[in-house]
């Protein structure tokens, strides 16, 4: 038989910091799939409505992120940031991670020569807790390293045989797999 969650208050403390921690963790997921999605809606619901953004090319509300993002993205063929270790330190309603990430990017290049560029490093987070509900309140990137080679892609997007492609947007087969539908079709 399956009961409702006991109330954080009644649950042992370390329950309720893994519950914590798990909740932070989400809104880093999220956020990279956000940015990968260029779903300008989810990353506006990852941030509190005051929230700051450190990205060194961009400093400021993340409010103003979004839309600076959305057209950096807009610029890019596609995107993928690998999130790696997660560390979450907790006091009461505010948390600290520090989240290891790896992002590719596919650039367009001149006469279809694209580049493939990865930036490595790691998310400084700051996450509170308000109204019972956890959410970045500002987020910085430390870059450690980063490449750019030719890009290799060898698939046909034009023509996928059988294969399924990740898109921009909520057309992605993502979107109808959490929505509880067929993901092809």
């Amino acid at each position: 038989m399956i009961t409702e969650r006991e109330p954080a208050t009644a649950l042992d403390p370390r329950v309720a910091r893994m519950l914590d921690k798990q909740d932070c963790i989400e809104l880093v997921h999220k956020l990279a799939r956000a940015i990968d999605r260029c779903d300008a809606d989810l990353v506006r619901a990852v941030f509190h409505p005051d929230a700051t953004d450190d990205h060194g090319g961009f400093k400021g509300t993340a409010r103003d992120f979004i839309p600076w993002v959305m057209d950096v993205l807009a610029g890019m063929r596609r995107t993928q940031h690998v999130v790696g270790n997660i560390l979450i330190e907790l006091d009461g309603d505010v948390a600290h991670g520090e989240s290891y990430f790896i992002a590719h990017h596919a650039l367009p290049g001149a006469e279809g020569a694209d580049t493939f560029m990865i930036a490595a490093g790691r998310y400084l987070d700051r996450f509170e807790r308000r109204n019972g509900e956890w959410r970045i309140a500002h987020r910085g990137a430390v870059y450690d390293w980063s490449s750019a080679v030719p890009a290799t892609d060898m698939w046909n997007r034009d023509q996928p045989n059988g294969y399924a492609f990740g898109t921009r947007g909520t057309s992605d087969a993502s979107y109808r797999h959490f929505a509880g539908g067929a993901w092809l079709g």
